[in-house]
């Protein structure tokens, strides 16, 4: 593989909010605050996001702790760690508190927090908890919107009074402060891979793309949204690439490429295996790593920094 060492190459993790207790997420953020880890993630989810239809089902009942509490949670005992929530439902929370609540978790750890946001999916979650589920359009519509007005609150001036009339949402000479801990935007994550919408967003609001797929999927998308910002008149450049793909060092063989499956691309497998799908990666232009780590133990991700991350110190 090419040699990536010194290069800046970020890792981070999604927790896993469901089955997991406040002592066993602690354990783990102590590992990777300590390490190289970069960035955690909370999950945007009421009930375990197994399923994608609107069949009510017993893992329901299942323990799941709500993302921004466990962020706000999450800023106070780390030190080093970026912070964000991979990614918030914009249907589930109104787009002005949601950046409310950023500022306020950014405050808690000055320059550390992202704000992430997605049109949301998830069916089951929307009619369990009396939200309205719209269709595919209006919710790319709503969070158009949302990444708009969450910018303006973002970079509005010291004293500066918005106000922002959109279809869905609303703002009438609103203050907004505290802008974040730091004096500095919090900058936004747009996650999803819609090439006609969700990357318009993108290119006109957001900071930051995540989404899942393969390097030749991600060089594909990078054209979309190149084409987009030249749109726009947005340079390119300004928007971080992250990706969100399962990390997990299996040593047998065998198994690793039964738990692959048809994704190749997925970074399971031996430590070196995993090495070279992240060089992989890191040639279509991704700057982060977003995975989700399961078995979520302190251990697992104690050897993935010891055994992968250390080959791109």
């Amino acid at each position: 593989m090419k040699d990536y060492k010194g290069g800046c190459v970020m890792f981070g993790s999604q927790l896993v909010n469901e089955q997991a207790t406040w002592d066993q997420i602690k354990a783990v953020l102590e590992v990777m605050d300590s390490g190289r880890w970069t960035s955690v993630f909370a999950y945007d989810h009421f009930i375990p996001p197994w399923h994608h239809t609107d069949e009510v089902m017993e893992h329901e009942f299942l323990n799941t702790l709500e993302g921004w509490s466990l962020l706000a949670a999450c800023a106070a005992v780390t030190e080093n760690l970026k912070l964000g929530i991979l990614v918030a439902g914009n249907t589930y929370r109104n787009p002005g508190l949601m950046a409310k609540m950023a500022a306020t978790v950014d405050v808690v750890a000055p320059g550390r927090v992202m704000l992430g946001i997605g049109a949301g999916w998830n069916v089951r979650e929307h009619q369990a908890y009396g939200w309205e589920f719209p269709s595919m359009r209006e919710r790319s519509d709503r969070l158009e919107e949302a990444c708009e007005l969450i910018r303006k609150l973002f970079h509005s001036g010291p004293e500066e009074r918005i106000d922002y009339e959109g279809k869905y949402y609303q703002l009438k000479q609103a203050a907004f402060a505290p802008k974040s801990g730091n004096g500095e935007p919090i900058p936004i994550m747009v996650g999803g891979t819609g090439e006609k919408r969700t990357l318009k967003t993108l290119a006109m609001y957001g900071d930051i793309m995540n989404v899942i797929a393969s390097p030749e999927r991600i060089k594909h998308l990078s054209g979309v949204l190149e084409r987009h910002c030249e749109a726009v008149g947005r340079d390119p450049t300004e928007i971080q690439k992250t990706v969100h793909v399962p990390i997990r060092i299996v040593h047998d063989e065998k198994k690793a490429e039964e738990i692959r499956g048809e994704n190749a691309w997925s970074m399971i497998g031996s430590p070196q295996y995993v090495i070279d799908r992240i060089g992989d990666f890191l040639d279509v232009g991704i700057t982060e790593f977003t995975p989700q780590i399961r078995p979520q133990r302190p251990e697992i991700y104690q050897e993935l920094d010891e055994e992968v991350f250390s080959a791109f110190d």
